[in-house]
């Protein structure tokens, strides 16, 4: 998932248009609130900040964004192109720089290559499958092609039920809200209830079986108990 965030509309539109022709998926923002509304319900890996913003500017949301979770990165493309603004920019952490006007194939390149050594610092290249253990049983996920077995036994998921599960073992011990399991899981901003994330939370439990793997916090959400596998 990357985040566009440009006032701009014909400019934001490019962006995420050639973003999508690259299969990447995008969410476009044109205001510093709607982006802070969002991080509630879904995380992106990338946020493309403009700096000059109608209600803000992109430093100081890059800053909240980091404070949101310090694993998103982020890129600035404007048309400020003073060093000092560079400095500013890469200071606060940025992954890249870019000023106005630009190329969006370049940009989309940039943006590769910024994946590409997310992946590799966060040790998601060479290899898709994950295990878990608990209480005796041994879950086994392969990313590439969206199983899991229990003690070697597949398991029949529903592609919700699958995100669910991928999504809550790629975040062990946090606790996750039902909002952002909503929108991370079930592509839902502002709608859905409670009541359809407690009934997947039910059916994958009873498919994962006997053991703790997802642990209920009360009034919160949920989180991951399994212990990763070495």
């Amino acid at each position: 998932m990357i985040y566009v965030v440009e006032d701009n509309d014909a400019i934001r539109e490019t962006i995420c248009s050639y973003l999508e022709l690259a299969d990447y998926e995008v969410e476009q923002f044109g205001r510093v609130a709607s982006v802070v509304e969002s991080l509630a319900f879904k995380t992106p890996r990338l946020c493309i900040l403009d700096v000059m913003l109608p209600d803000g500017n992109g430093f100081d949301l890059a800053k909240r964004i980091r404070q949101a979770n310090k694993d998103i990165a982020f890129l600035f493309l404007t048309a400020r192109e003073a060093e000092s603004d560079r400095i500013l920019g890469l200071e606060l952490g940025a992954e890249d720089y870019m000023v106005k006007p630009f190329s969006p194939r370049e940009l989309v390149l940039r943006v590769q290559a910024i994946l590409r050594r997310l992946d590799v610092s966060q040790g998601t290249v060479g290899g898709t499958s994950r295990q878990w253990f608990t209480e005796g049983s041994t879950l086994s996920l392969d990313e590439m092609t969206h199983t899991a077995s229990v003690n070697d036994q597949e398991l029949s998921l529903t592609p919700v039920e699958w995100k669910i599960l991928s999504f809550l073992s790629s975040h062990p011990g946090q606790l996750i809200s039902r909002e952002r399991i909503l929108g991370e899981c079930l592509n839902y901003l502002h709608d859905g209830s409670d009541r359809t994330v407690n009934t997947h939370l039910k059916n994958l439990r009873l498919k994962l079986g006997e053991g703790l793997w997802i642990e209920t916090v009360r009034g919160f959400g949920y989180k991951w108990v399994g212990e990763e596998g070495r």
